[in-house]
């Protein structure tokens, strides 16, 4: 029987559902012999030994006892300004750490982390779930194997039901940097190609206090690849549909499309059609819940040495640096190359 120990830092609203989710890892590795066990610490007490108990994990009142307390593999769910120190905490323990993204608030302060990662040989996997989702994979597989023939035209979609709380959006970086950005990292990943420009276009139609803090509500950002390949990548915070994400890749000698399922969040005009006839998915956690679980496997999969980092800091990165012209094109109004 193989033990797996992990420390989750951070149990809000993300870290929740990661708790939740390394504990159904039993359900997953157990077939293989392999046990996982859960330690957990917040700087909120209370509310992180009520979730402890709610799934029989261990608490301990701080990150430095965590990590003592003999962890196999550090999970960090807090807030995006608090990731590079975890980060370098969990590397100087010479443990795995899984990060939710981003690496830090911008670009410019991701690079010594990286650095300093590559200094230690620390193992970092940061969480882009999208990787892990069937549809997405099912996608790659075929663009990969040439099916699509050569790709024309890219459309990728990311819309929530309803918009975060504005304190979240004051510090968030805008739409681009905290939503757009798993499909700036899912078409890098997927096309294994590059985007070099952006052109971004935004607009507040909904509550004024998301302008006010210096967000929009949609935006629309077109892409240029490396190859010429252009595609459009658009967002919004108010879907009453429901939760939407989709991806369209079309060939030139075929098309396929990510998200159409019967809780997509659109419905047909044409006459007749019935589809899709599901509930829509509310929120970023229903629309991925299996991509979730099956990202943190992965995770363990990485302790025990059983498969590569899924998901660099790098890769991380790179999805940033996309995200930060895109807002400076939303900000200026003009082009902008991605910074290498």
């Amino acid at each position: 029987m193989k033990e797996v120990t992990l420390g989750l830092v951070g149990v809000g609203r993300i870290g929740v559902m990661h708790a939740r989710n390394i504990v159904a890892l039993n359900e997953v590795l157990n077939p293989d012999g392999t046990h996982v066990r859960l330690k957990l610490t917040d700087v909120a007490h209370e509310h992180a030994r009520s979730v402890a108990a709610d799934f029989g994990a261990e608490f301990l009142p701080a990150v430095e006892e965590l990590i003592a307390s003999g962890i196999d593999g550090l999970v960090i769910a807090t807030g995006t300004a608090t990731h590079p120190d975890l980060i370098r905490a969990g590397v100087d323990a010479g443990i795995p750490v899984f990060c939710e993204k981003p690496v830090a608030v911008n670009v410019a302060e991701s690079l010594p982390v990286l650095d300093y990662i590559r200094e230690k040989g620390g193992t970092v996997q940061i969480g882009h779930q999208r990787r892990f989702d069937a549809g997405y994979l099912e996608a790659k597989r075929a663009y990969d194997a040439g099916e699509l023939g050569w790709i024309h035209s890219v459309r990728a979609v990311t819309c929530d039901m309803t918009p975060p709380p504005v304190e979240f959006l004051a510090s968030s970086g805008g739409l681009f940097r905290d939503c757009s950005v798993h499909d700036f990292d899912i078409l890098r990943w997927l096309t294994g190609r590059e985007i070099v420009e952006v052109y971004a276009k935004g607009s507040n139609n909904g509550d004024p206090a998301i302008g006010e803090v210096g967000d929009v509500d949609t935006a629309l950002a077109v892409v240029t690849f490396d190859d010429g390949t252009v595609g459009t990548v658009s967002a919004s915070r108010y879907n009453g549909a429901g939760h939407d994400v989709r991806l369209e890749l079309q060939g030139s000698d075929g098309s396929i499309l990510v998200g159409m399922d019967h809780q997509m969040a659109v419905r047909s005009a044409e006459l007749g059609i019935a589809f899709p006839a599901g509930t829509a998915h509310r929120t970023f956690a229903e629309r991925f819940h299996q991509a979730y679980r099956s990202e943190m496997a992965a995770f363990a999969e990485v302790i025990l040495g059983e498969r590569k980092n899924p998901c660099t800091p790098e890769d991380a990165v790179a999805a940033s640096r996309v995200a930060d012209a895109a807002q400076e094109s939303l900000e200026t109004g003009v082009p902008v190359k991605v910074r290498p």
